[in-house]
């Protein structure tokens, strides 16, 4: 990084049809499979009789936003190529394999949220990547200030729930947020609740704390009680009981639609009982923000887990929201395993995967059963192809099953 005086912003166009083009090509090399492009061809189903068949769910894997995201970070260092610095605020998405991959390319990480330290050594000479999940509107604007050349990869349906809880803080309208407090996506959200009006904001992870703040709105209660069991979740200066008098509820863009439903609805039914339905538009307000692509995951294994099987593999990185609400669901209908990749298939005997309840890595013994079995698999938004090819032929392996053979027939 070097030390020479700030200007302004630089824009860089990496869309040129030439850039892409060989971005494409990189992208492709490094993520795509041809063994999931020929089961998705032949309805989602390979199977081996006998032993094994493999599901895959009708929608898995790269959503848009992150296809997005990667591809500028490809052409950042294809405009800029070594020996060009380049920095990325944490992770481009919640995926081990991508992220490597990207340090690979020489492209050097650094705080989600760098130190004024940080921020101070870098100037127009520097680029710098801001992830899919956007940045806090601080961290923004002290970019900006550096006159660094930043590439936004933030996903559209992020900016859309920004766009809605800048309007309820220009009202001043507290925005109830349905999601994970410590996200970077939910940090960079709360930071805009705050920064264009006089609006507060309240994260909510689950049902319980919705029921918490419902009751408080409706009867009131302990304040100290309440900032303590939501410490972190809420911003500075923030009072029940005056900021939850006018709410609007958003989201986290990767929770599960049903709960979040369930949470619009409940503060909904307080908000109207407290106030009266002639009042409500005056204290609630309310906009769906769950990405499409989430959704459409969600659907996919919901449909799929009506389907006769012996159990769930869940590929993608752990802290990956999107990727663990499918694994919850999967969880509640049969043995599901959450893994990173497939070398947590130690063998047939052993697996190694991702407790949600825990927050760790557990080890399952005899998980793989005996026998004609088939398994579903599914992979949350920022998980590449190959790595789900790895997992279908890690399965048959295990099955002593070639799937050289297999595709040859």
């Amino acid at each position: 990084m070097s030390t020479q005086a700030p200007s302004a912003p630089q824009k860089v166009n990496l869309r040129r049809p030439d850039v892409m083009e060989a971005v494409q090509a990189q992208v492709v090399a490094h993520y795509r499979s041809e063994l999931v492009d020929r089961i998705r061809a032949h309805g989602g189903i390979l199977s081996a009789d006998g032993r094994l068949t493999i599901k895959l769910a009708k929608e898995f894997g790269f959503c848009y936003g992150v296809e997005r995201a990667i591809d500028l970070a490809y052409a950042a260092r294809k405009v800029f190529p070594p020996p060009k610095p380049i920095y990325l605020l944490g992770e481009i998405i919640h995926n081990p394999k991508v992220n490597d991959q990207i340090r690979n390319m020489g492209i050097r990480t650094v705080s989600p949220k760098p130190t004024d330290e940080e921020i101070s050594r870098l100037s127009a000479d520097d680029v710098v990547i801001i992830p899919a999940f956007g940045t806090e509107v601080g961290t923004r604007k002290k970019l900006e200030e550096t006159g660094c050349m930043m590439v936004d990869t933030t996903c559209g349906d992020v900016m859309s729930v920004w766009k809605r809880v800048r309007q309820y803080s220009k009202e001043s309208v507290t925005s109830i947020i349905h999601g994970k407090a410590k996200h970077e996506e939910t940090k960079a959200t709360t930071s805009q609740a705050t920064a264009y009006g006089a609006g507060h904001y309240l994260v909510v992870f689950d049902l319980a704390e919705t029921d918490y703040v419902c009751d408080y709105i409706l009867n009131g209660g302990n304040k100290q009680e309440f900032l303590e069991i939501f410490k972190g979740a809420y911003s500075p200066g923030f009072d029940p009981d005056i900021h939850l008098q006018a709410v609007g509820v958003a989201n986290q863009t990767t929770m599960l639609r049903g709960e979040t439903e369930e949470v619009q609805r409940r503060i909904k039914a307080a908000m109207e009982k407290k106030h009266g339905s002639g009042n409500l538009p005056s204290h609630f307000r309310f906009f769906d923000t769950i990405c499409g692509a989430t959704q459409d995951r969600q659907d996919a294994l919901e449909k799929m887990l009506k389907e006769p099987m012996n159990l769930l593999i869940v590929v993608g990185g752990y802290n990956s929201s999107n990727t663990s609400h499918l694994a919850e669901m999967g969880e509640k209908v049969l043995p599901t395993y959450f893994i990173k990749n497939a070398a947590k298939m130690a063998s047939d005997k052993l697996i190694v995967h991702y407790n949600l309840h825990k927050q760790q890595e557990v080890e399952t013994r005899d998980w793989l059963p005996d026998g004609k079995i088939t398994v579903g698999i599914t992979a949350g938004a920022s998980c590449p192809n190959n790595l789900i090819e790895d997992a279908i032929r890690r399965l048959f392996e295990l099955k002593g099953v070639s799937v050289q053979e297999l595709l040859a027939n």
